[in-house]
């Protein structure tokens, strides 16, 4: 396997496709980067080299017991950077990945980014604080937790309907519905429960202000889980000049659901 070590001894897998212009990819919670393989294999068929990493915790990365939080996330993907050697490199972050890539602009700048592209992402803040009352209700992260640490299997299990839409007439396979479960059993518990914490109650406000190059935001007006409303239209709004799609009808999945429509919107994106 292909894997580097982090500052701290925390083993990263990575996988890494293709040749030409860079792509990162940063998974969801609670998957891994295998969520990104139909995005991956698309674009480095088309003269791009994807890379997609498992997070801490998750996938085929170790398992500590503490760094689940975002200034951590945000060094593994500069330290996976540097080790890569990679410049203008383009960032894509789903959900949670959103948060990370954006917090790494916030540590590091762009200097070494071509690109930022966010995806139901968790940007520009998630849950509710005294600063941002529209946010989504502490109550539901405890509820989230609360379901974890009681059976996990089975609350991951619930989760994918809302996730996917499969409870507002989207349509996914048993197949990806068993991989999904089995990608989200091989994370570690405390790593999947302290990310619910990280998620809910980060503000990235301030790591939107400093991004300055080509930003693209899609986000699904169907979206269950990350609000669009106080979300992806107000991160597109941070960011000067970024192009915002919305995908009618689109769940949080829709990476899935809406697999070719990301694809090409992706590579144009890309070419630009």
């Amino acid at each position: 396997m292909s894997t580097f070590t982090t500052a701290d001894g925390t083993e990263i897998y990575f996988k890494d496709w293709g040749q030409g212009k860079a792509v990162l990819f940063s998974h969801g919670w609670p998957l891994d980067a295998d969520m990104w393989d139909s995005q991956m294999h698309y674009l480095a068929s088309r003269g791009y080299r994807t890379i997609a990493f498992d997070r801490r915790g998750f996938g085929r990365s170790s398992q500590p017991w503490t760094g689940y939080d975002y200034d951590t996330f945000a060094e593994d993907i500069h330290q996976l950077i540097e080790h890569l050697g990679l410049e203008s490199v383009t960032l894509v972050g789903f959900s949670m990945g959103g948060g990370d890539i954006s917090r790494y602009i916030g540590r590091h700048g762009t200097a070494k980014v071509a690109g930022l592209v966010l995806l139901g992402a968790v940007t520009p803040i998630f849950g509710k604080t005294e600063s941002f009352p529209e946010g989504v209700p502490k109550g539901v992260f405890d509820g989230i937790k609360a379901g974890l640490l009681k059976d996990r299997a089975q609350f991951i299990s619930d989760f994918a309907a809302p996730f996917y839409g499969t409870n507002k007439n989207q349509t996914v396979s048993e197949g990806v519905l068993t991989q999904t479960l089995n990608i989200a059993l091989l994370a570690s518990l405390k790593g999947t429960v302290d990310c619910v914490t990280a998620f809910s109650g980060t503000d990235f406000r301030a790591d939107l202000a400093k991004v300055d190059v080509p930003t693209l935001v899609i986000h699904g007006d169907a979206d269950q889980i990350v609000p669009f409303e106080t979300t992806g239209k107000l991160a597109a709004k941070a960011v000067p000049g970024a192009e915002l799609k919305v995908y009618e009808g689109a769940p949080h999945g829709f990476a899935v659901t809406h697999q070719e429509q990301l694809n090409e919107d992706l590579l144009a994106f890309l070419n630009k």
